[in-house]
């Protein structure tokens, strides 16, 4: 009877929250090209990523992102020993056994033309060589999400996203709780274990989670996942269950019991400031150790491809970054026979942290929970620049999820469910100011309601070049005083650079900028990005912004060479003229 009550409570949220779907209305013309724009063609066109890190002796999964009508056939050329090639779906699966760079071309053809591009695969130690691009469940269903919502949005990445290159499908906060529908405050009381005290995904809500011979887990839904080319990730609170400590249980795989492996009471990390599902582990001892062994070795039986690990990267409420337990969790995924990405949530990670924390993980928040107010997004500029030494490939700091489109379902701690509250110039920013930094892309949104507004703007492939470029420098804020418009220089790695311009005031303004202020010396070529438009040799630019509005640009010079590392910050930039 509660899974059914579960199921209404479900029913009921969606045909509320469908009156705030947002039709495509009084869209401005430059808006009305900017959706234009993003239209595929016909003919295939590679994106996403051109660089792919593995461990070695790991299992690979890459799909081709490919645009163009279907069907579409694929290639591949000096494909490495140990890999092999759905050539009806693009996808590229096996392992490769030693370190090493590896080279393959790739090609893809349909009825409307052929085209191919050179892919690298790196094996060693380094994971996410470009950001991350996924969906996650939180922004729209919070704590409650069901396995068939998670496969209706991956079914929709995969049809509309994944040929643009977002990969990954991410499920978060609390699946383990068999009680949580969204609206019920959190209680350990629905926490669901297997007999070593490690959470377990509950049949009422994940149906293909039935044991069978031992526990099932995620691994059936994540093979759903993998099926689609896509990777899979679930989102872990830091610690042990208090269930198991409780019950003493043992530690799967080693000597120790759940009790040996927590922190001693009074210590200021033993438990979270708002979630008591679990208490801290003492991992500078052998038992806290083994059990981040245990739990990395069964998610990497579940399948699992991203870790998003909370309550371990902030500073917040007389808590500590973590860095004894991060280490033991890092160390542990590394050693668990499968290539997982670790991000830390949530934020703010504090930047003297930098050295440490870009050394043991992938991903990390650089601010608290982001919502959909433009003072979060405003906040974010002056975060991103102080991160400007830290990313990197395998490293990048993460402006959090993307609050577009359809959020708030069912989300008890930030509702009601709602269209987003951000505007449009709002959204073009945040993506142009992600993709700039560059942050990992991860969406918040219910996929299917989507918009032709949202959808555009998640599927410009030049934009989003911008964040996967392979090079994997961040943007530096070349503005000195204090501007109303703030410029935002990125070098590529074709040797162009990507700038942005952006309006933080609530009034529009005008911008006459001189390109010599960024050291060009002569007329680069311009090229809008949203509109996919060239602008030709330009000495200056000159653009009137809308409120909290943004341009984003591509700068080619042919003539002369530029490195952001010899460029001096102007000290006037002219950008209120």
């Amino acid at each position: 009877m509660k899974s059914a009550g579960i199921f209404l409570l479900f029913l009921a949220a969606n045909v509320l929250n469908a009156q705030v779907l947002s039709p495509n209305t009084n869209l401005t013309a430059r808006e009305e090209q900017i959706i234009a724009a993003t239209k595929p063609g016909a003919a295939p066109h590679f994106n996403g990523a051109m660089v792919v890190g593995v461990r070695p002796g790991t299992p690979f999964l890459h799909s081709l992102a490919v645009s163009g009508e279907r069907p579409m056939s694929f290639t591949v050329d000096n494909l490495p020993a140990g890999l092999s090639l759905d050539s009806k779906t693009g996808i590229i699966i096996g392992s490769l056994k030693s370190a090493g760079e590896y080279r393959f071309k790739a090609a893809a053809q349909n009825s409307a033309g052929k085209t191919e591009t050179e892919i690298k695969i790196v094996c060693g130690d380094k994971l996410a060589l470009t950001p991350s691009m996924g969906w996650n469940s939180y922004d729209a269903f919070g704590d409650s999400v069901i396995e068939s919502e998670v496969l209706a949005n991956a079914a929709w990445l995969k049809e509309h996203l994944q040929p643009l290159g977002w990969d990954t499908v991410v499920i978060d906060f609390r699946w383990y709780d068999r009680l949580a529908d969204g609206v019920r405050v959190q209680n350990p009381e629905g926490v669901t274990i297997d007999e070593s005290g490690r959470c377990v995904p509950p049949t009422n809500r994940f149906p293909s989670a039935v044991p069978l011979c031992g526990s099932a887990g995620f691994k059936p839904l994540a093979d759903k996942i993998h099926a689609l080319g896509l990777k899979f990730g679930i989102h872990i609170m830091r610690g042990i269950p208090r269930q198991a400590v409780e019950q003493n249980l043992p530690i799967a795989g080693s000597k120790f019991t759940a009790a040996q492996a927590v922190l001693p009471e009074g210590d200021t990390n033993r438990t979270c400031v708002w979630n008591r599902d679990m208490f801290g582990v003492d991992a500078t001892t052998e038992a806290g150790r083994a059990w981040y062994a245990s739990i990395a070795r069964q998610y990497a039986d579940w399948g699992v491809d991203y870790i998003k690990c909370d309550d371990i990267a902030n500073l917040h409420r007389g808590k500590f970054y973590d860095a004894a337990e991060i280490e033991a969790l890092s160390t542990s995924l590394k050693n668990s026979g499968r290539s997982i990405v670790l991000s830390l949530s949530p934020g703010a990670t504090p930047v003297n942290a930098g050295p440490h924390v870009k050394q043991f993980a992938n991903l990390w928040r650089i601010s608290g929970d982001f919502w959909d107010n433009w003072p979060s997004l405003d906040h974010n500029f002056g975060l991103f620049a102080a991160w400007y030494d830290d990313g990197g490939p395998g490293h990048w700091p993460d402006g959090d999820m993307i609050p577009f489109g359809h959020i708030c379902q069912r989300n008890c701690d930030v509702h009601p469910g709602r269209w987003t509250r951000f505007t449009r110039d709002e959204q073009l920013t945040l993506m142009s100011l992600w993709a700039l930094a560059p942050s990992p892309l991860m969406l918040g949104m219910n996929l299917p309601d989507n918009d032709d507004w949202t959808t555009a703007i998640l599927s410009n492939p030049e934009v989003l070049a911008v964040n996967q470029d392979s090079l994997g420098r961040a943007a530096r804020r070349m503005t000195g005083p204090p501007q109303v418009v703030e410029t935002w220089m990125k070098e590529l790695a074709d040797g162009s650079f990507a700038v942005g311009f952006f309006n933080r005031s609530a009034q529009p303004v005008k911008v006459n900028f001189p390109w010599r202020n960024l050291g060009f010396l002569s007329a680069p070529e311009v090229r809008d990005l949203w509109l996919r438009q060239d602008l030709g040799r330009q000495e200056n630019f000159v653009v009137e912004l809308p409120p909290h509005g943004c341009t984003l640009l591509r700068l080619h010079s042919p003539n002369q060479a530029l490195s952001l590392s010899v460029i001096p910050i102007p000290r006037d930039n002219r950008c209120n003229g």
